[in-house]
């Protein structure tokens, strides 16, 4: 059987970065797409410059591929209340002009979506992928309105496109300087004196995932050859903030945080039911969180990253 060929469109960020790793690990034959050199080159990798938002150069970068992982986003959920029209206006529609390109081809899609924002409040904990997605912020809204178009697509041209709902990914390479990831933020202001800001009163929950469990998960979706086109990406396991808090100033005593106002951008519980995504047969032991903490404050102390 021949390498199989995967595009992570949006190969530069945290997810896309660690995906295109893990994936030429597995021999598959990886190219990345983003409009800018990446910070490190993996010599397994080929780097594509462009931009996404060119019908032309899109059309190019797509063609001949087996697997496209589309993980791009303009906006982030703290921001996306001020800035909805970048998502509604250019990640959209572009992503429909993308599921149109593809609709006829053999090539499989997987879209990552949030299934942070997605679901929206929800009372019954874990939330299994059934559930009415009810999003309170833009951001959530236009992953949700992307997944409404995809299924029309795959209903309609009987293509293989699939949703990848993913929880709270942490671990090293990400930036939470982009609107997410409270894990790191918490260990990189720690190891740079810094004080943690935390809104609300730190009991937000969240399900929280290694960065090497989503992509494993990811890779699985794309060896998956069932019929189900829904996944929930996650641990299935909720932790407050206060306890990541708590975890990491077992690690190092230096931590110092201050509450704020809450944000009406932030659900204030999301667990995920990720009975479905091990039952394909990733049949992976997911990292426990403690563990996981203690490893990326290890690479980033070992790295001083600040």
């Amino acid at each position: 059987m021949a390498q199989q060929k995967a595009l992570i469109i949006g190969g530069n960020g945290f997810i896309g970065s660690n995906l295109a790793r893990m994936l030429a690990d597995k021999d598959y034959t990886v190219s990345s797409f983003d409009i800018a050199e990446p910070p490190k080159r993996d010599p397994r990798i080929n780097y594509i410059m462009g931009d996404f938002f060119d019908d032309n150069v899109l059309s190019g970068v797509i063609k001949g591929q087996d697997i496209i992982y589309h993980a791009l986003s303009t906006i982030n959920p703290g921001n996306s209340n001020e800035k909805y029209m970048m998502g509604y206006g250019r990640d959209f529609i572009q992503t429909v002009k993308l599921f149109n390109m593809i609709k006829d081809t053999d090539t499989k899609l997987i879209f990552l979506s949030s299934g942070g924002t997605v679901y929206g409040d929800q009372e019954v904990q874990p939330i299994k992928e059934d559930s009415i997605a009810r999003p309170i912020n833009h951001y959530g809204n236009v992953k949700l309105c992307i997944e409404n178009t995809l299924r029309v697509f795959d209903i309609q041209a009987k293509s293989k496109m699939m949703i990848a709902r993913i929880s709270n990914p942490y671990g090293p390479g990400q930036d939470y300087s982009k609107g997410v990831g409270f894990i790191d933020a918490v260990i990189k202001k720690t190891l740079a004196g810094e004080t943690i800001e935390v809104w609300g009163d730190g009991e937000v929950i969240r399900d929280y995932i290694y960065i090497d469990d989503v992509c494993s998960m990811l890779i699985g979706l794309a060896e998956y050859e069932g019929t189900e086109t829904l996944f929930n990406i996650s641990s299935g396991i909720g932790t407050s903030q206060n306890r990541i808090l708590e975890i990491v100033k077992g690690i190092d005593s230096g931590v110092k945080f201050e509450y704020k106002p809450a944000r009406s951008v932030d659900v204030k519980k999301i667990i995920l039911d990720n009975s479905k995504i091990m039952g394909t047969g990733v049949n992976k032991t997911l990292k426990v969180l403690e563990d996981g903490i203690r490893s990326v404050y290890d690479y980033h102390k070992g790295n001083m990253v600040k």
